[in-house]
């Protein structure tokens, strides 16, 4: 839940601020998304391992690698959603009494964007989740001496056929940790969405 909660708060962070400048400055669209999209033709998983392996297994590593690929995620999201808040009555009335950039985006598009943020929050949680206890398992994650599913899975393979509960268990766990956050995502949705309100 540590690596879920806080990949998900630092993709939410970058990825807002690159969304907000892409989506407001038109100059900063092109290139940035570009990087974006570079990003996200690698695979989550490859870049994560790539990171790990580059430095050693500790938290902050597994966080920052298993955050990176979920930047772009939220920075297209974020860039879609100013996109058409920039073009609002109270935004252009804003340009036009001379506020300062900054102030628009953050006084004014960002307090929109917090609803689909929130629901990609807890997916880009979920995802954390699942790929840090997939890096354990691999051996390239959290060092074996820190208790996660991922490494009691993979402590547990080598005695799966005498004793299969030390897989089956950890597995479980994981598996409906990671459907409740995504339950949850679910339930914002629909509560944060005025369609549905309806």
């Amino acid at each position: 839940l540590v690596v879920g909660i806080s990949a998900a708060l630092m993709a939410l962070l970058f990825g807002v601020l690159l969304g907000l400048a892409a989506g407001y400055l038109r100059s900063l669209d092109g290139p940035l998304m570009r990087v974006m999209d570079g990003i996200m033709a690698i695979p989550a998983i490859l870049i994560a391992i790539a990171l790990v392996a580059l430095w050693r297994g500790s938290l902050p590593t597994v966080i920052f690698a298993i955050a990176i690929p979920e930047i772009p995620r939220v920075t297209r999201l974020v860039r879609a959603l100013a996109l058409s808040i920039r073009e609002e009555p109270y935004v252009e009335a804003a340009v036009a009494l001379g506020t300062p950039p900054g102030r628009i985006m953050f006084g004014h598009i960002l307090p929109n964007c917090v609803a689909p943020l929130l629901v990609q929050a807890t997916y880009t949680c979920a995802f954390a989740i699942l790929l840090e206890a997939i890096l354990s398992f691999l051996g390239v994650g959290l060092p074996p001496d820190i208790p996660t599913w991922g490494n009691i899975m993979a402590e547990g393979r080598v005695q799966f056929v005498a004793y299969p509960h030390n897989v089956f268990f950890p597995g479980i766990f994981l598996a409906v940790t990671v459907l409740a956050v995504n339950i949850l995502g679910d339930g914002l949705r629909d509560t944060l969405d005025p369609k549905m309100a309806k």
